[in-house]
């Protein structure tokens, strides 16, 4: 137990708060927006194109963000490195707003979402750390990420919860996914809503790099998304100029017509099968795993998981890795989708090196 100790005490000492608090509100949630400023102004958070790279850390990310033909971009992205004054944790995520305020919405989950999840994750901890049978070194990796789960599921909860009372921004009919990664020392813990991906390109017993992909698309006509949708009688259907594209409408309206069946805001559809409820899981890094990239659907649309690592992995300058791979999906766009209107854009390159060399 005397890592664990170790690391909660550190964290405590952090948040100054007594065990026990609601993690969504008091000491510890102004603890860790405080971090959240402090970070910034250190220059360990990155919420536009670029790249992080800090000395002495094993991530080193790359950023970027290209506007779609449909007006405002509503994708936007955030990189925390020492995420929770942790030496050896980096967050990041991808958010991609819809609607007609869908860009606010992602904006302030993205301000909420890290804050809440510190907060939520400290709360975990202290709380497994009452219980006399628990025991973090029995079995690390199955405690570390059950605390994570339960976290991301909590914030999640309270981030949706909180958007829907915000005065400020109408997100009955806005919403936005979310895809974020939280690495620890060799794990990394990614929590997905929505139809954005996260694909790892690792190397094969032959020596070649090879996608393997982290999280499930999550749209409508998925089987366990649809089931979902149709008990709660919402309705799941392409239209006869979209065929292929699946949406979800509901009872008795054409509308809203969304084309993910999990993401924050949307309340108009909350009740008939859309949630934010997060599929979280986990992946040790070893010395194959070269870099993650997490990108919105405006990249996998058109650019295959093989293309994707094939384009970051042949970026010789891997601070503009992330613009590669976006300027190569808005090419793309204009060859296989003539006549469609360009989404927006957006791509994170996480590399596990501070360092990154060209991949051969």
């Amino acid at each position: 137990m005397s890592q664990f100790s170790s690391m909660f005490n550190g964290l405590a000492r952090s948040f100054s708060i007594r065990r026990g608090k609601n993690p969504g509100n008091g000491d510890g949630r102004e603890a860790a927006e405080v971090m959240a400023k402090d970070a910034k102004k250190n220059d360990l958070i990155l919420r536009s194109s670029g790249f992080v790279n800090i000395d002495g850390s094993n991530n080193f990310a790359s950023v970027f963000s290209k506007r779609g033909r449909k007006g405002v971009n509503q994708d936007c992205t955030i990189v925390w490195e020492e995420f929770g004054c942790q030496a050896d944790m980096l967050f990041c995520g991808i958010f991609d707003g819809h609607g007609p305020w869908g860009h606010f919405v992602a904006k302030k989950v993205r301000e909420s979402m890290p804050s809440s999840l510190l907060c939520n994750w400290q709360e975990t901890l202290a709380q497994a750390s009452l219980d006399p049978d628990f025991d973090l070194e029995s079995d690390k990796k199955h405690h570390r990420f059950h605390i994570w789960k339960h976290s991301y599921l909590q914030t999640c909860a309270i981030v949706d919860r909180e958007l829907e009372h915000c005065r400020k921004i109408d997100s009955l009919y806005s919403g936005t996914t979310a895809l974020t990664i939280v690495r620890q020392g060799d794990l990394i813990y990614v929590a997905n809503i929505g139809d954005s991906r996260a694909v790892l390109a690792t190397t094969s017993d032959d020596g070649n790099l090879v996608p393997i992909q982290l999280t499930v698309d999550f749209k409508p006509n998925l089987p366990q998304e649809a089931e979902r949708i149709t008990q709660c009688k919402g309705r799941v259907f392409c239209l006869h100029d979209e065929p292929g594209v699946h949406r979800v409408w509901l009872p008795d309206e054409e509308s809203p017509g969304l084309a993910m069946s999990r993401a924050f805001g949307d309340y108009c559809i909350k009740d008939y099968g859309l949630i934010s409820v997060p599929e979280v899981t986990q992946r040790h890094i070893t010395s194959r795993d070269q870099f993650v990239v997490l990108a919105t659907d405006g990249v996998w649309d058109v650019i295959s998981n093989e293309e994707a690592i094939r384009i970051v992995s042949s970026t010789p300058d891997k601070a503009k890795a992330a613009k590669h791979l976006v300027e190569s999906a808005a090419r793309a766009w204009k060859k296989k989708r003539k006549g469609i209107a360009m989404d927006d854009i957006s791509a994170i390159c996480l590399f596990f090196h501070s360092t990154p060399l060209s991949i051969t």
